[in-house]
Protein backbone atom coordinates (compact mmCIF):
# COMPACT_ATOMS: atom_id res chain seq x y z
CA UNK A 1 0.00 0.00 0.00
CA UNK A 2 1.44 3.36 -0.97
CA UNK A 3 1.30 6.29 1.45
CA UNK A 4 1.42 9.99 0.68
CA UNK A 5 4.11 11.88 2.58
CA UNK A 6 4.70 15.62 2.56
CA UNK A 7 8.29 16.83 2.78
CA UNK A 8 9.82 20.29 2.88
CA UNK A 9 12.93 20.89 0.78
CA UNK A 10 15.38 23.71 0.41
CA UNK A 11 14.78 25.56 -2.88
CA UNK A 12 18.08 24.38 -4.41
CA UNK A 13 17.40 20.80 -3.40
CA UNK A 14 13.89 20.92 -4.87
CA UNK A 15 15.31 22.32 -8.12
CA UNK A 16 17.92 19.55 -8.24
CA UNK A 17 15.27 16.89 -7.55
CA UNK A 18 13.08 18.17 -10.40
CA UNK A 19 16.03 18.18 -12.83
CA UNK A 20 17.11 14.70 -11.72
CA UNK A 21 13.57 13.37 -12.11
CA UNK A 22 13.40 14.78 -15.66
CA UNK A 23 16.77 13.18 -16.49
CA UNK A 24 15.45 9.82 -15.27
CA UNK A 25 12.04 10.30 -16.90
CA UNK A 26 10.20 9.92 -13.60
CA UNK A 27 8.42 12.05 -11.02
CA UNK A 28 10.04 13.66 -7.99
CA UNK A 29 7.87 11.43 -5.82
CA UNK A 30 9.15 8.25 -7.48
CA UNK A 31 12.72 9.55 -7.42
CA UNK A 32 12.54 10.19 -3.67
CA UNK A 33 10.87 6.82 -3.07
CA UNK A 34 13.64 5.04 -5.00
CA UNK A 35 16.38 6.90 -3.09
CA UNK A 36 14.76 6.09 0.25
CA UNK A 37 14.29 2.44 -0.68
CA UNK A 38 17.95 2.15 -1.69
CA UNK A 39 19.01 3.71 1.61
CA UNK A 40 16.68 1.41 3.57
CA UNK A 41 18.06 -1.72 1.87
CA UNK A 42 21.68 -0.63 2.44
CA UNK A 43 20.94 0.10 6.10
CA UNK A 44 19.07 -3.18 6.61
CA UNK A 45 21.87 -5.24 5.10
CA UNK A 46 24.42 -3.44 7.30
CA UNK A 47 22.45 -4.16 10.48
CA UNK A 48 21.81 -7.76 9.42
CA UNK A 49 25.58 -8.26 8.93
CA UNK A 50 26.27 -6.56 12.27
CA UNK A 51 23.84 -8.88 14.08
CA UNK A 52 25.47 -11.91 12.42
CA UNK A 53 28.88 -10.65 13.52
CA UNK A 54 27.65 -10.15 17.11
CA UNK A 55 26.30 -13.71 17.19
CA UNK A 56 29.45 -15.34 15.76
CA UNK A 57 30.60 -16.73 19.13
CA UNK A 58 27.29 -18.50 19.66
CA UNK A 59 27.42 -19.83 16.09
CA UNK A 60 30.89 -21.23 16.77
CA UNK A 61 29.76 -23.09 19.88
CA UNK A 62 30.33 -20.50 22.57
CA UNK A 63 32.59 -17.60 23.41
CA UNK A 64 36.20 -17.66 22.33
CA UNK A 65 38.62 -18.70 25.04
CA UNK A 66 42.00 -16.97 24.72
CA UNK A 67 43.64 -19.52 27.03
CA UNK A 68 43.20 -22.18 24.32
CA UNK A 69 44.97 -20.25 21.60
CA UNK A 70 48.08 -21.52 19.79
CA UNK A 71 51.53 -20.54 20.96
CA UNK A 72 53.64 -18.58 18.47
CA UNK A 73 55.60 -21.71 17.55
CA UNK A 74 52.42 -23.77 17.07
CA UNK A 75 50.88 -21.10 14.86
CA UNK A 76 53.96 -21.03 12.59
CA UNK A 77 54.68 -24.75 12.65
CA UNK A 78 55.08 -26.25 9.16
CA UNK A 79 53.20 -29.44 8.51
Amino acid sequence: MLRNVTITLDQDLARWARRKAVEEDTSVSKLVARLLEREMRASDSYWRAYEQWKNRDRDLGGPMDASKRFTRDEAHERR
